[in-house]
């Protein structure tokens, strides 16, 4: 839920006309950031609030029921097409191209998809980015078998450049300075996982992987080839925090930096026409 800095970050472009070529989405960063391209400011931090108490959107009950603390036909099914509409028809005529990025189990590596409609593969590749180790079921479409793509490639601003986008806003939750431990629940991680054993072993050095594209992203920063926008502290949020004004709390600090890099954001862009 550190993604909701992330949507009122998107929702201030989205409000004053900030558009771009190509974007991808890790995690909450796919789950939220398709929104930007079917248009809808407000969307996600509107239905989070209003459903992250329900035990049909994220419970122990959906998990045991389930197999996934995150309902998968509540949360990709009911909400998008009957309790807060997504716009089907703005995502699919869009421009922009939106990639989304999740973590093929069986060889512990990262792979991507290229989103066109929302139909049902692409939501399946959507919900398989966002599908975390443990409390989440593998997800199965186009032959692979995934999980959460946070675990290969926390931020996908590599791939973006092998696509040729090589000036990209790069949208962190995490402020300046942070840097990822060795996690303690390697045990548990090796028991999930235990069918997978390249996951298990990508989960457990994740903590390298990301303090490496950390270091990667700072070297752009300096160079001007990437702008990074990054909240200025801790956002202090749980990972599935449920309080409707905590949600709206980091949703603002978004906002706030969001309109605050506004002016920058677009000296960037239009540096690179």
């Amino acid at each position: 839920m550190r993604g909701m800095f992330t949507c009122g970050v998107l929702d201030v472009f989205m409000e004053n006309s900030i558009r771009f070529d190509g974007a991808a989405g890790i995690s909450a960063g796919a789950t939220f950031g398709c929104n930007y391209k079917s248009h809808q400011p407000g969307r996600a931090v509107r239905y989070n609030m209003r459903y992250s108490r329900d035990p049909r959107y994220c419970s122990l009950r959906s998990l045991i029921k389930t197999g996934d603390l995150y309902g998968a036909d509540f949360c990709y099914r009911a909400i998008p097409d009957e309790l807060d509409p997504f716009d089907y028809e703005a995502f699919r005529t869009d421009p922009m191209e939106f990639y989304v990025g999740a973590t093929d189990v069986r060889t512990g590596k990262p792979v991507y998809h290229l989103c066109k409609d929302a139909g049902e593969t692409d939501m399946l590749w959507i919900r398989a980015s966002a599908s975390m180790p443990v409390v989440s079921r593998v997800v199965k479409v186009d032959g692979y078998e995934l999980l959460d793509g946070g675990i290969t490639d926390s931020v996908p601003f590599e791939y973006m450049e092998s696509l040729g986008y090589d000036r990209n806003v790069i949208v962190l939750t995490q402020p300046e300075g942070y840097f990822k431990k060795k996690s303690s629940l390697s045990g548990l991680i090796r028991m999930f996982l235990g069918r997978y054993p390249k996951a298990a072993e990508a989960m457990e050095n994740r903590y390298l992987m990301y303090n490496d594209q950390m270091r990667c992203i700072e070297e752009r920063r300096i160079s001007g080839m990437s702008l990074v926008i990054r909240p200025p502290e801790a956002l202090g949020i749980k990972r599935t925090e449920k309080d409707p004004k905590e949600l709206e709390r980091v949703y603002r600090i978004g906002r706030e930096e969001g309109n605050r890099r506004l002016p920058e954001v677009r000296a960037f862009l239009e540096a690179g026409l």
